[in-house]
């Protein structure tokens, strides 16, 4: 089986994540791709492999040399987003692509085109796997995990390559922020890892956001409206006037890079009562702090104008792994070696955004991001180039080589 048979094999199973269940893992699919999981990583023959209650799967290819070597681990997550549907997956494979649009649903009209994604054009010639159209792909993480089994197969395929001892984990609930909450760091026992959870070919990430989530809430009075003057206190309009207090130009659809921001997510509201749902970003620590006491300043002039009106309360979510990572940069380098040898171009980005790696790091457990390969992830135009999955693989089995070499 190659990487693309097990991609294939893999979106067939619907694991999308739901933050509402309050379960780990959030959904029943995630524990039943796991369980398929645990028995093709028995049938290769790994070892010290574990399921836990709560889905996590680990697993070992045990080293083949007599030298000390690291114990370096790759990571990838078992289940899709909430954003689409990840049941009935129909995966098709385009081959060598010509540049033009990609029909992916004809009877709905839903086409994949340049125009609109001029990404594709960096893959003419290459073949595609993309959708239906009615669903996500899965490559996000579906592709990491099956460039991870590959690798290891290969690995164990080809004993003349010395490596050291490899673990690697497949944990859920990524997509929802809680993927690493209940990841054993101690049970995994890696000096170091990779989550391959990057885009595009070339991607290697190991700085973040700093997150936090706030929620405002605001408390109203009702009284019949042709009876409200000055008695009347419409929540609604309030928080109306706090949205538009924040700068206008903060906000995702304006900023890029390490460009941070404040995002509305969520707005429930009547005359009575209002809840604004914020979501802070920023890569910078000191700047992702006086955003947050942007928020305090903003919740007391609201409350100096309708006292005792506002109610803030901002819990930090995770932080840039980047102050984790720079300490042992040799984790980089290994990883930046690795594609040079696979004739890939390393692309250092941030991420503007949470990964595993960045909770993980925190724990202990050092871990940049390396791509799987996949674009247009969370939605029905996600595809995966063919080759940039199996670059993925041979980074990982680089990786391993060259770990055990310095």
């Amino acid at each position: 089986m190659n990487v693309v048979d097990r991609f294939l094999d893999y979106v067939r199973f619907d694991t999308q994540s739901d933050e509402l269940t309050n379960m780990t893992p959030s959904t029943p699919g995630q524990m039943i791709f796991a369980q398929y999981l645990q028995k093709r990583l028995q049938e290769m023959g790994l070892e010290d492999i574990s399921l836990d209650d709560n889905g996590y799967l680990m697993a070992t290819l045990p080293s083949n040399t007599a030298d000390n070597v690291p114990t370096v681990g790759f990571i990838a997550h078992l289940d899709t987003s909430p954003d689409m549907s990840g049941r009935h997956v129909k995966p098709r494979i385009v081959e060598a692509y010509d540049g033009g649009d990609i029909t992916l649903n004809a009877e709905e009209g839903i086409v994949l085109s340049p125009s609109e994604f001029p990404e594709l054009l960096n893959y003419v010639g290459q073949d595609l796997i993309v959708t239906d159209g009615t669903t996500l792909l899965g490559a996000d993480d579906k592709a990491g995990i099956a460039e991870i089994v590959s690798a290891v197969a290969y690995l164990k395929e080809h004993p003349e390559i010395k490596h050291g001892k490899i673990r690697i984990a497949f944990n859920p609930d990524e997509e929802i922020g809680q993927g690493a909450h209940k990841f054993d760091v101690s049970l995994f026992g890696a000096d170091w890892a990779y989550t391959m959870d990057g885009g595009e070919i070339g991607e290697l990430e190991y700085e973040n956001f700093n997150a936090a989530v706030a929620r405002v809430s605001f408390k109203g009075r009702n009284v019949h409206p042709g009876y409200a003057k000055h008695k009347m206190i419409n929540s609604m309009r309030i928080a109306n006037q706090f949205v538009i207090m924040l700068p206008r130009w903060e906000t995702p659809e304006h900023t890029e890079e390490y460009e941070g921001f404040y995002h509305l997510v969520g707005m429930e509201g009547s005359v009575e009562k209002t809840v604004l749902t914020y979501i802070i970003r920023d890569h910078d620590r000191d700047r992702f702090e006086r955003r947050k006491r942007e928020l305090e300043h903003l919740a007391r002039k609201i409350n100096h104008e309708f006292p005792d009106c506002c109610t803030l309360e901002i819990k930090d979510q995770y932080y840039n792994m980047r102050e984790k990572i720079e300490p042992v940069r040799h984790i980089i380098d290994i990883a930046e070696e690795a594609m040079r040898r696979s004739d890939i171009q390393p692309n250092v980005v941030p991420i503007r955004g949470g990964t595993d790696g960045a909770q993980l790091s925190f724990k202990g457990l050092p871990c940049p991001n390396i791509f799987a390969g996949g674009l247009n992830f969370h939605g029905r135009y996600e595809f995966v180039p063919i080759p940039s999955m199996e670059k993925a693989q041979q980074v990982i089995v680089e990786i391993a080589r060259l770990v055990a070499e310095k």
